[in-house]
């Protein structure tokens, strides 16, 4: 009974590999090759447990057991096989493999192998990784936002990649306005953005700049230059006012003036106008020179008022003719009459 339970225990610990999904990469790129195991932790042996170490790891092409006379691209016994192939993993779970400058040579099928300290743990993950490569294509920038839609402070995410493949891992360079940046992976994080930010983005292969992509726009534009934008138009607008507002003052005081000194000017016209009738207009008297018969005519017409004393004078004048001798000169009467009611 306790050796069937070490047999169960046995079988349940059977060794695994995972692989990714098919890989496509551009020639002379550099991709990753994400790759788990779990490698059997021990085995029976003469009716006790037997515990496993993984000793050697290999990654081959071409063939499905990967042992023997097999070529590696990478061999923990010797690893300086062929440096293009990196390996980023250990001997405990991670089989993670990495090539760079990929050629077409490399389109085939990868396979991981494992091996123990014994026979019993040796294991090769046959269905492998197939892994197809291309030529020389541009890469193209996929961005999680709309450059339309880009504000200050908001957070976009920029993707190189091409329309041929898909990468689970890829090496580029990243450019801003020609420039490079630091960053070597597929994705450019970018934010909390601010107008320093703003620029056009391209990316390449690390190893080919021939595959350049085509520029993406960054605009962002600083919330403070808009606060400053609405204060300076603020102060326009207050500047505005004001000066209206001076203009309407000066233009009322103006007016109050002009009413001012135009009814001090009707002012003086009007006391010129009184004096100068103060000194013109004399006392009135009225003086009848009349012949006699006329006077005598209108005082008999004339209608004493009641209550009244009225006192008449008549005048009478004769003109002296100079055709007429001296001693009639003489002769001539200056008649005058006085009356008194």
């Amino acid at each position: 009974m306790y050796s069937f339970m070490l047999l169960l225990t046995g079988a349940a610990a059977a060794a695994t590999v995972s692989y990714p999904d098919p890989v496509c990469a551009v020639r002379g790129s550099t991709v990753v090759l994400p790759c788990t195991f779990t490698p059997q932790s021990s085995f029976t042996q003469g009716g006790r447990l037997v515990p496993l170490k993984i000793i050697r790891v290999r990654w081959c092409v071409n063939h499905e057991i990967c042992q023997l006379t097999t070529p590696s691209v990478y061999d923990s016994k010797t690893p300086t096989a062929n440096p293009r192939y990196k390996y980023l993993g250990d001997m405990t779970g991670n089989c993670t493999l990495q090539i760079s400058d990929i050629q077409e040579i490399d389109s085939t099928t990868f396979r991981f192998r494992m091996e123990a300290d014994n026979r019993a743990g040796h294991f090769t993950g046959k269905s492998g990784v197939n892994v197809t490569v291309i030529d020389f294509v541009k890469m193209k920038i996929q961005s999680s936002e709309a450059a339309e839609d880009l504000n200050q402070n908001q957070h976009v995410t920029l993707t190189c990649s091409t329309s041929v493949c898909n990468f689970h891992q890829l090496e580029v360079t990243w450019f801003k306005d020609g420039n490079a940046l630091l960053p070597s992976g597929p994705t450019l994080q970018l934010g909390p953005l601010t107008a320093k930010d703003s620029g056009n983005y391209t990316c390449a292969l690390k190893t080919n700049q021939k595959t350049t992509s085509l520029p993406f726009a960054v605009r962002v534009e600083e919330e403070e230059e808009e606060e400053e934008k609405g204060l300076l138009d603020t102060d326009r607008s207050d500047t505005l006012l004001i000066l209206g507002v001076l203009f309407g003052v000066l233009l009322l005081l103006s007016l109050i003036l002009f009413l001012i000194r135009r009814k001090v000017s009707a002012a003086g016209k009007e006391q010129t106008a009184g004096g100068e009738m103060d000194q013109k207009q004399p006392d009135i008297i009225y003086s009848n020179f009349l012949p006699p018969a006329e006077r005598q005519q209108e005082v008999e017409q004339e209608v004493e008022p009641e209550g009244e004393e009225v006192s008449y004078a008549s005048v009478q004048f004769r003109h002296t003719n100079p055709a007429r001798a001296p001693e009639q000169e003489a002769g001539d009467v200056i008649y005058s009459s006085l009356a008194s009611k």
